[in-house]
Protein backbone atom coordinates (compact mmCIF):
# COMPACT_ATOMS: atom_id res chain seq x y z
CA UNK A 1 0.00 0.00 0.00
CA UNK A 2 1.49 3.17 -0.94
CA UNK A 3 2.15 6.42 1.55
CA UNK A 4 1.51 9.56 1.40
CA UNK A 5 4.42 11.39 2.03
CA UNK A 6 3.98 14.31 4.61
CA UNK A 7 3.48 17.73 4.13
CA UNK A 8 6.19 20.04 5.59
CA UNK A 9 5.12 22.03 8.72
CA UNK A 10 5.85 25.13 7.21
CA UNK A 11 5.86 25.77 3.59
CA UNK A 12 8.95 27.61 1.92
CA UNK A 13 6.87 31.27 2.12
CA UNK A 14 5.56 30.38 5.95
CA UNK A 15 9.52 30.41 6.94
CA UNK A 16 10.01 33.46 5.00
CA UNK A 17 7.78 35.35 6.35
CA UNK A 18 8.79 33.87 9.52
CA UNK A 19 12.33 35.32 9.19
CA UNK A 20 11.07 38.13 7.99
CA UNK A 21 8.78 39.53 10.80
CA UNK A 22 11.94 38.42 13.70
CA UNK A 23 14.05 40.47 11.48
CA UNK A 24 11.60 43.61 11.77
CA UNK A 25 10.64 42.95 15.02
CA UNK A 26 14.97 43.40 15.85
CA UNK A 27 14.79 46.17 13.47
CA UNK A 28 11.82 48.01 15.59
CA UNK A 29 13.57 47.14 19.02
CA UNK A 30 17.00 48.49 18.11
CA UNK A 31 15.19 51.24 16.21
CA UNK A 32 13.44 52.17 19.67
CA UNK A 33 16.56 51.56 21.68
CA UNK A 34 18.21 54.74 19.60
CA UNK A 35 15.35 57.09 19.59
CA UNK A 36 15.27 56.73 23.57
CA UNK A 37 19.00 57.30 24.11
CA UNK A 38 18.71 60.44 21.87
CA UNK A 39 15.65 61.50 23.39
CA UNK A 40 16.82 60.64 26.79
CA UNK A 41 20.11 62.80 25.82
CA UNK A 42 18.72 65.88 24.77
CA UNK A 43 15.82 66.03 26.87
CA UNK A 44 16.23 64.60 30.19
CA UNK A 45 17.85 66.14 32.95
CA UNK A 46 19.48 63.60 35.38
CA UNK A 47 18.97 63.74 39.08
CA UNK A 48 20.47 62.29 41.94
CA UNK A 49 18.14 59.44 43.60
CA UNK A 50 20.58 58.82 46.74
CA UNK A 51 18.56 57.68 50.24
CA UNK A 52 20.79 60.22 52.15
CA UNK A 53 20.09 63.52 49.59
CA UNK A 54 17.07 62.79 47.54
CA UNK A 55 17.94 65.81 45.93
CA UNK A 56 19.75 66.47 42.50
CA UNK A 57 22.82 68.79 42.39
CA UNK A 58 22.94 71.92 43.01
CA UNK A 59 23.33 74.43 40.14
CA UNK A 60 26.46 76.13 42.00
CA UNK A 61 27.78 72.37 41.71
CA UNK A 62 26.52 72.45 37.84
CA UNK A 63 28.40 75.46 37.05
CA UNK A 64 31.55 74.62 38.70
CA UNK A 65 32.04 70.84 37.11
CA UNK A 66 30.66 72.61 33.86
CA UNK A 67 33.59 74.88 34.41
CA UNK A 68 36.07 72.61 34.24
CA UNK A 69 38.51 72.17 31.44
CA UNK A 70 41.74 69.80 33.35
CA UNK A 71 40.85 66.23 33.86
CA UNK A 72 40.08 65.84 37.38
CA UNK A 73 40.75 62.25 38.74
CA UNK A 74 38.99 60.97 41.83
CA UNK A 75 39.66 58.02 43.21
CA UNK A 76 37.32 56.06 46.11
CA UNK A 77 40.17 54.67 48.86
CA UNK A 78 36.92 53.37 50.62
CA UNK A 79 35.30 50.13 51.80
CA UNK A 80 32.82 48.96 49.56
CA UNK A 81 30.71 47.95 52.82
CA UNK A 82 30.83 51.22 54.46
CA UNK A 83 26.97 52.09 54.55
CA UNK A 84 28.02 55.45 52.87
CA UNK A 85 29.65 53.67 49.99
CA UNK A 86 26.98 53.99 47.90
CA UNK A 87 25.84 57.31 48.24
CA UNK A 88 29.33 58.46 47.99
CA UNK A 89 29.89 56.25 44.61
CA UNK A 90 26.16 57.50 43.35
CA UNK A 91 27.55 61.08 44.06
CA UNK A 92 30.30 61.29 42.16
CA UNK A 93 28.73 59.21 39.00
CA UNK A 94 26.63 61.84 39.02
CA UNK A 95 29.49 64.45 39.08
CA UNK A 96 30.71 62.67 36.06
CA UNK A 97 27.40 62.86 34.60
CA UNK A 98 27.96 66.57 34.52
CA UNK A 99 31.51 66.80 33.13
CA UNK A 100 33.23 63.63 31.96
CA UNK A 101 36.60 65.11 32.59
CA UNK A 102 35.96 64.54 35.77
CA UNK A 103 36.85 60.56 36.12
CA UNK A 104 36.03 58.12 39.50
CA UNK A 105 37.76 55.03 39.99
CA UNK A 106 37.37 52.40 43.11
CA UNK A 107 40.08 51.15 45.34
CA UNK A 108 38.81 48.65 47.89
CA UNK A 109 41.53 48.67 50.55
CA UNK A 110 40.15 45.37 51.71
CA UNK A 111 39.50 43.66 48.95
CA UNK A 112 42.53 44.71 46.88
CA UNK A 113 45.44 45.14 48.70
CA UNK A 114 47.45 45.85 45.80
CA UNK A 115 45.81 48.67 44.20
CA UNK A 116 45.42 49.87 47.75
CA UNK A 117 49.27 49.85 48.02
CA UNK A 118 49.89 51.61 44.72
CA UNK A 119 47.63 54.61 45.66
CA UNK A 120 48.88 54.61 48.97
CA UNK A 121 52.54 55.04 47.52
CA UNK A 122 51.64 57.28 45.22
CA UNK A 123 49.95 60.26 47.56
CA UNK A 124 51.99 59.44 50.16
CA UNK A 125 49.29 57.72 52.76
CA UNK A 126 50.81 55.71 55.81
CA UNK A 127 49.07 52.71 57.34
CA UNK A 128 47.17 55.22 59.73
CA UNK A 129 45.28 56.62 57.26
CA UNK A 130 44.47 53.25 55.79
CA UNK A 131 40.63 54.16 55.83
CA UNK A 132 37.71 55.75 53.62
CA UNK A 133 38.96 58.64 51.54
CA UNK A 134 37.94 60.57 48.37
CA UNK A 135 41.20 61.80 46.72
CA UNK A 136 40.77 64.83 44.16
CA UNK A 137 43.96 64.98 41.73
CA UNK A 138 44.49 67.55 38.87
CA UNK A 139 47.61 67.87 37.62
CA UNK A 140 49.48 67.05 40.59
CA UNK A 141 47.06 69.01 42.87
CA UNK A 142 45.46 66.83 45.64
CA UNK A 143 42.90 66.97 47.86
CA UNK A 144 41.88 64.43 50.19
CA UNK A 145 38.46 64.18 51.39
CA UNK A 146 37.66 62.16 55.30
CA UNK A 147 35.40 59.86 54.34
CA UNK A 148 34.38 60.22 58.21
CA UNK A 149 33.27 63.63 57.92
CA UNK A 150 31.13 63.28 54.80
CA UNK A 151 28.03 62.75 57.67
CA UNK A 152 26.77 64.26 60.32
CA UNK A 153 25.56 61.68 63.13
CA UNK A 154 24.07 62.09 66.34
CA UNK A 155 23.46 59.26 69.15
CA UNK A 156 20.48 57.19 69.72
CA UNK A 157 19.64 54.58 71.59
CA UNK A 158 19.08 51.25 69.97
CA UNK A 159 15.65 49.30 71.35
CA UNK A 160 17.52 46.28 73.29
CA UNK A 161 15.69 44.28 75.70
CA UNK A 162 19.12 43.16 77.25
CA UNK A 163 21.78 46.08 77.38
CA UNK A 164 21.42 49.98 76.36
CA UNK A 165 23.04 49.93 72.82
CA UNK A 166 23.70 53.16 71.17
CA UNK A 167 24.50 53.63 67.71
CA UNK A 168 25.82 56.93 65.54
CA UNK A 169 22.58 57.74 63.57
CA UNK A 170 23.08 59.82 60.52
CA UNK A 171 21.23 62.97 60.37
CA UNK A 172 23.26 64.83 57.75
CA UNK A 173 25.14 64.26 54.09
CA UNK A 174 27.73 66.46 53.35
CA UNK A 175 28.51 65.24 50.39
CA UNK A 176 28.08 67.41 47.64
CA UNK A 177 29.54 70.28 50.02
CA UNK A 178 32.71 68.32 50.59
CA UNK A 179 33.48 67.26 47.42
CA UNK A 180 32.71 70.46 45.45
CA UNK A 181 34.86 72.51 47.83
CA UNK A 182 37.57 69.84 46.84
CA UNK A 183 37.01 70.20 43.50
CA UNK A 184 37.28 73.71 43.68
CA UNK A 185 40.65 73.67 45.53
CA UNK A 186 42.70 71.00 42.99
CA UNK A 187 41.90 73.14 39.70
CA UNK A 188 43.22 75.89 41.59
CA UNK A 189 46.34 76.66 41.18
CA UNK A 190 46.72 78.63 44.19
CA UNK A 191 47.07 76.55 47.41
CA UNK A 192 45.16 78.40 50.24
CA UNK A 193 47.67 79.88 53.21
CA UNK A 194 47.55 79.61 56.73
CA UNK A 195 49.68 81.04 59.06
CA UNK A 196 50.77 80.16 62.62
CA UNK A 197 51.55 82.29 65.33
CA UNK A 198 54.76 82.49 67.03
CA UNK A 199 57.16 84.33 69.28
CA UNK A 200 55.17 83.51 72.79
CA UNK A 201 55.53 80.26 73.67
CA UNK A 202 53.27 78.59 70.48
CA UNK A 203 53.86 74.66 68.95
CA UNK A 204 56.36 75.35 66.02
CA UNK A 205 54.92 73.58 62.91
CA UNK A 206 58.41 72.75 61.94
CA UNK A 207 59.22 71.25 65.40
CA UNK A 208 59.05 67.00 64.96
CA UNK A 209 59.42 66.67 68.83
CA UNK A 210 56.53 64.99 71.15
CA UNK A 211 55.07 68.27 71.76
CA UNK A 212 55.79 69.89 67.96
CA UNK A 213 53.27 70.70 65.31
CA UNK A 214 54.92 68.82 62.47
CA UNK A 215 52.25 66.49 62.02
CA UNK A 216 49.65 69.48 62.05
CA UNK A 217 51.33 70.94 59.53
CA UNK A 218 50.69 67.92 57.60
CA UNK A 219 47.31 67.56 57.76
CA UNK A 220 47.35 71.14 56.72
CA UNK A 221 49.13 69.85 53.28
CA UNK A 222 47.33 66.88 53.07
CA UNK A 223 43.98 69.76 53.14
CA UNK A 224 45.70 72.01 50.11
CA UNK A 225 46.55 74.35 53.04
CA UNK A 226 49.72 76.17 52.73
CA UNK A 227 51.33 77.01 56.02
CA UNK A 228 54.08 79.21 57.40
CA UNK A 229 55.10 80.59 60.52
CA UNK A 230 54.00 84.26 60.98
CA UNK A 231 55.75 86.89 63.36
CA UNK A 232 54.43 90.35 64.03
CA UNK A 233 56.68 91.65 65.57
CA UNK A 234 57.91 95.44 64.47
CA UNK A 235 55.79 96.47 61.58
CA UNK A 236 54.52 92.93 60.75
CA UNK A 237 50.76 92.46 60.10
CA UNK A 238 48.79 89.74 58.83
CA UNK A 239 49.42 88.95 55.58
CA UNK A 240 46.21 89.48 53.06
CA UNK A 241 47.03 86.15 51.16
CA UNK A 242 46.08 84.90 55.33
CA UNK A 243 42.97 82.22 54.85
CA UNK A 244 43.44 81.22 58.54
CA UNK A 245 45.15 82.15 61.97
CA UNK A 246 46.42 79.71 64.36
CA UNK A 247 47.25 80.65 67.69
CA UNK A 248 48.59 77.34 68.82
CA UNK A 249 48.59 77.30 72.64
CA UNK A 250 50.41 80.64 73.15
CA UNK A 251 52.23 80.47 77.00
CA UNK A 252 53.36 84.03 77.63
CA UNK A 253 51.64 87.31 77.07
CA UNK A 254 51.25 88.62 73.47
CA UNK A 255 52.39 92.05 73.66
CA UNK A 256 49.40 94.86 72.82
CA UNK A 257 50.85 95.74 69.85
CA UNK A 258 50.54 92.15 68.03
CA UNK A 259 47.12 91.92 70.06
CA UNK A 260 45.33 94.91 67.89
CA UNK A 261 47.00 93.07 64.67
CA UNK A 262 45.31 90.20 65.55
CA UNK A 263 41.97 92.49 66.54
CA UNK A 264 42.01 93.62 63.04
CA UNK A 265 42.29 90.89 61.06
CA UNK A 266 39.32 89.59 62.58
CA UNK A 267 37.25 92.64 62.47
CA UNK A 268 38.13 92.34 58.75
CA UNK A 269 36.34 88.98 58.60
CA UNK A 270 39.21 86.89 59.59
CA UNK A 271 39.61 82.89 60.81
CA UNK A 272 40.79 82.08 63.83
CA UNK A 273 41.82 78.23 65.03
CA UNK A 274 42.43 79.64 69.12
CA UNK A 275 43.96 76.80 70.95
CA UNK A 276 44.57 77.32 74.87
CA UNK A 277 46.36 75.02 77.31
CA UNK A 278 46.94 74.93 80.85
CA UNK A 279 50.77 76.89 80.40
CA UNK A 280 47.99 80.04 80.46
CA UNK A 281 45.59 79.56 83.34
CA UNK A 282 46.96 81.66 85.77
CA UNK A 283 47.87 84.62 83.46
CA UNK A 284 46.10 86.21 80.37
CA UNK A 285 47.86 85.71 77.17
CA UNK A 286 45.98 88.74 75.84
CA UNK A 287 43.67 86.76 73.52
CA UNK A 288 40.90 86.24 75.99
CA UNK A 289 40.31 89.94 76.45
CA UNK A 290 39.58 89.60 72.13
CA UNK A 291 37.71 86.90 72.23
CA UNK A 292 35.44 87.46 75.13
CA UNK A 293 34.80 91.09 72.92
CA UNK A 294 32.97 88.20 70.63
CA UNK A 295 30.79 86.43 72.90
CA UNK A 296 33.68 83.56 73.93
CA UNK A 297 34.94 83.10 78.07
CA UNK A 298 38.02 81.25 78.46
CA UNK A 299 38.67 81.06 82.52
CA UNK A 300 41.91 81.45 84.51
CA UNK A 301 41.17 77.68 85.91
CA UNK A 302 41.24 73.95 84.72
CA UNK A 303 39.14 71.22 83.68
CA UNK A 304 38.71 68.38 85.91
CA UNK A 305 36.66 65.59 84.94
CA UNK A 306 37.58 62.26 87.26
CA UNK A 307 35.08 59.83 85.31
CA UNK A 308 36.56 60.63 82.18
CA UNK A 309 40.56 60.54 83.22
CA UNK A 310 43.08 57.61 82.87
CA UNK A 311 46.05 59.59 84.35
CA UNK A 312 45.10 62.72 86.72
CA UNK A 313 45.43 65.11 83.79
CA UNK A 314 44.08 63.83 80.49
CA UNK A 315 40.31 64.19 79.73
CA UNK A 316 38.44 62.31 77.20
CA UNK A 317 35.82 64.20 75.84
CA UNK A 318 32.89 62.11 74.30
CA UNK A 319 30.02 64.79 74.58
CA UNK A 320 29.69 66.96 71.31
CA UNK A 321 27.08 69.30 70.14
CA UNK A 322 25.62 69.04 66.36
CA UNK A 323 28.13 70.83 64.72
CA UNK A 324 30.34 70.34 61.52
CA UNK A 325 33.89 71.36 63.69
CA UNK A 326 33.16 67.96 65.91
CA UNK A 327 30.89 65.89 64.05
CA UNK A 328 34.12 63.40 63.33
CA UNK A 329 34.67 62.78 66.63
CA UNK A 330 30.78 61.52 67.55
CA UNK A 331 31.18 58.30 68.49
CA UNK A 332 35.02 58.10 69.32
CA UNK A 333 35.63 61.34 71.42
CA UNK A 334 38.77 63.79 71.99
CA UNK A 335 41.88 63.05 74.19
CA UNK A 336 43.43 66.07 75.68
CA UNK A 337 45.79 67.53 78.47
CA UNK A 338 43.91 69.47 81.20
CA UNK A 339 41.78 71.70 79.32
CA UNK A 340 40.93 74.91 80.13
CA UNK A 341 37.19 75.67 80.55
CA UNK A 342 35.94 77.64 77.32
CA UNK A 343 32.21 78.97 77.21
CA UNK A 344 30.18 81.04 75.58
CA UNK A 345 29.12 84.22 76.96
CA UNK A 346 26.02 85.73 78.89
CA UNK A 347 23.58 86.62 75.75
CA UNK A 348 24.61 90.84 76.37
CA UNK A 349 28.43 90.08 75.93
CA UNK A 350 27.63 88.35 72.21
CA UNK A 351 27.40 90.83 69.11
CA UNK A 352 23.93 90.92 67.80
CA UNK A 353 25.31 89.60 64.42
CA UNK A 354 27.62 86.85 65.58
CA UNK A 355 26.57 83.09 66.59
CA UNK A 356 28.23 81.52 70.01
CA UNK A 357 28.31 77.67 70.11
CA UNK A 358 29.67 75.55 72.74
CA UNK A 359 30.58 72.07 70.77
CA UNK A 360 32.15 69.97 73.38
CA UNK A 361 32.02 69.01 76.90
CA UNK A 362 33.14 67.34 79.56
CA UNK A 363 30.80 64.89 82.15
CA UNK A 364 28.05 65.64 84.04
CA UNK A 365 30.29 65.59 87.08
CA UNK A 366 32.95 67.51 86.22
CA UNK A 367 34.18 70.71 88.37
CA UNK A 368 36.82 73.73 88.28
CA UNK A 369 40.25 72.86 89.76
CA UNK A 370 39.97 76.14 91.71
CA UNK A 371 36.65 75.11 93.07
CA UNK A 372 37.77 73.33 96.43
CA UNK A 373 33.80 71.84 96.79
CA UNK A 374 34.21 70.32 93.67
CA UNK A 375 30.84 71.71 92.49
CA UNK A 376 29.54 68.99 89.87
CA UNK A 377 28.76 70.64 86.24
CA UNK A 378 29.20 69.58 82.83
CA UNK A 379 31.68 72.08 81.21
CA UNK A 380 32.21 73.56 78.09
CA UNK A 381 35.92 73.18 76.47
CA UNK A 382 35.26 74.39 72.96
CA UNK A 383 33.30 76.94 70.95
CA UNK A 384 32.50 78.03 67.66
CA UNK A 385 31.98 81.81 66.22
CA UNK A 386 30.55 82.64 62.86
CA UNK A 387 28.20 85.31 61.38
CA UNK A 388 24.19 84.20 62.16
CA UNK A 389 22.81 85.46 58.97
CA UNK A 390 20.47 88.02 60.64
CA UNK A 391 23.04 90.58 59.78
CA UNK A 392 25.35 89.53 57.05
CA UNK A 393 28.99 91.51 58.39
CA UNK A 394 30.58 90.84 55.69
CA UNK A 395 34.61 92.08 56.08
CA UNK A 396 37.33 92.41 53.37
CA UNK A 397 38.45 88.67 54.18
CA UNK A 398 34.71 87.28 54.26
CA UNK A 399 32.78 86.61 57.38
CA UNK A 400 34.27 86.45 60.80
CA UNK A 401 34.56 82.33 62.09
CA UNK A 402 36.65 81.11 64.71
CA UNK A 403 37.13 78.00 66.77
CA UNK A 404 38.41 78.19 70.53
CA UNK A 405 39.35 74.99 72.16
CA UNK A 406 40.58 75.12 75.78
CA UNK A 407 43.71 72.66 74.75
CA UNK A 408 46.50 72.98 72.28
CA UNK A 409 48.34 69.39 73.24
CA UNK A 410 45.70 67.09 71.68
CA UNK A 411 46.84 68.35 68.36
CA UNK A 412 50.70 68.07 68.92
CA UNK A 413 52.73 65.36 67.86
CA UNK A 414 52.43 62.81 70.66
CA UNK A 415 48.68 62.89 70.92
CA UNK A 416 47.12 63.86 67.66
CA UNK A 417 46.91 60.40 66.55
CA UNK A 418 44.75 59.69 69.52
CA UNK A 419 40.88 58.76 69.18
CA UNK A 420 39.32 61.07 66.81
CA UNK A 421 41.86 64.29 67.38
CA UNK A 422 43.11 63.81 63.65
CA UNK A 423 39.47 63.69 62.13
CA UNK A 424 38.54 66.47 64.23
CA UNK A 425 41.45 68.78 62.75
CA UNK A 426 40.51 67.78 59.63
CA UNK A 427 36.54 68.68 60.02
CA UNK A 428 37.61 71.94 61.79
CA UNK A 429 39.93 73.20 59.14
CA UNK A 430 36.95 72.84 56.20
CA UNK A 431 34.61 74.41 58.44
CA UNK A 432 36.94 77.30 59.57
CA UNK A 433 37.71 77.55 56.15
CA UNK A 434 34.31 78.58 55.14
CA UNK A 435 34.08 76.41 51.96
CA UNK A 436 30.55 76.02 51.87
CA UNK A 437 29.83 79.78 52.13
CA UNK A 438 32.75 80.01 48.76
CA UNK A 439 30.02 77.28 47.48
CA UNK A 440 27.00 79.40 47.88
CA UNK A 441 23.84 77.18 47.57
CA UNK A 442 25.67 73.61 48.26
CA UNK A 443 25.23 72.25 51.53
CA UNK A 444 24.51 69.69 53.99
CA UNK A 445 21.43 67.52 52.45
CA UNK A 446 18.92 66.11 55.27
CA UNK A 447 18.96 62.13 55.87
CA UNK A 448 15.85 60.70 55.56
CA UNK A 449 15.99 57.10 57.41
CA UNK A 450 13.68 54.21 57.01
CA UNK A 451 14.39 51.62 59.76
CA UNK A 452 12.69 48.13 60.79
CA UNK A 453 14.00 47.84 64.41
CA UNK A 454 14.25 44.41 65.64
CA UNK A 455 15.21 43.39 68.78
CA UNK A 456 17.78 40.48 69.05
CA UNK A 457 15.56 37.57 70.18
CA UNK A 458 13.56 38.05 66.96
CA UNK A 459 16.69 38.55 64.69
CA UNK A 460 17.93 34.71 65.76
CA UNK A 461 14.37 33.79 64.62
CA UNK A 462 14.44 35.78 61.69
CA UNK A 463 17.74 34.44 60.60
CA UNK A 464 16.73 30.37 61.67
CA UNK A 465 13.71 31.05 59.49
CA UNK A 466 15.58 32.73 56.58
CA UNK A 467 18.87 30.41 57.04
CA UNK A 468 17.13 27.33 57.93
CA UNK A 469 13.30 26.83 57.56
CA UNK A 470 13.06 28.50 53.81
CA UNK A 471 15.88 26.28 52.51
CA UNK A 472 14.62 23.41 54.10
CA UNK A 473 10.84 23.78 52.76
CA UNK A 474 11.85 24.18 49.32
CA UNK A 475 14.56 20.97 49.82
CA UNK A 476 11.44 19.05 50.88
CA UNK A 477 8.92 20.22 48.48
CA UNK A 478 11.51 19.09 45.69
CA UNK A 479 12.14 15.50 47.33
CA UNK A 480 8.28 15.44 47.45
CA UNK A 481 7.77 16.18 43.40
CA UNK A 482 10.70 13.95 42.59
CA UNK A 483 9.16 10.99 44.52
CA UNK A 484 5.80 11.71 42.91
CA UNK A 485 7.73 12.19 39.36
CA UNK A 486 9.32 8.15 40.26
CA UNK A 487 5.80 7.15 40.60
Amino acid sequence: MATTPEKPSFSRSKKWSIGFNVVLAVIIVFALAIMANYLSGRYFHRFFTSTQTRIELSPRTVSLLRSITNSVAVTLYYDKEDPLFGDVSGLLKEYHAVNRKLTVTTVDYYRDPGGAMALMAKYHLTSSTNKNFVIFDCEGRTKIVDGSVLAQYTLEQVPNDTEREFRRKPVAFNGEMMFSAAVLAVINPAPLKAYALEGHGEHSINDTSETGYSTFGSVLKENYIQVEPLSLLGSNSVPEDCNLLIAGGPAVPIPDFELEKIDQYLAQGGRLLALFDARSAKRDVGLEKILAKWGVNIAPDLVVDPEHMASGKDLVVSAFSLHPAVNAAVGSGLYMILPRPVSKGASNQVPENISVQEIAFTGANAYLNSDSTHHPARLSVMAAVENNGTKAVVGERGMTRMLVAGDSFFLDNGQIGLLANRDFLNSALNWLLERDTVLAGVGPRKVTEYRLVIPKVQMQKLQWILLGAIPGGVLFLGGLVWLRRRK
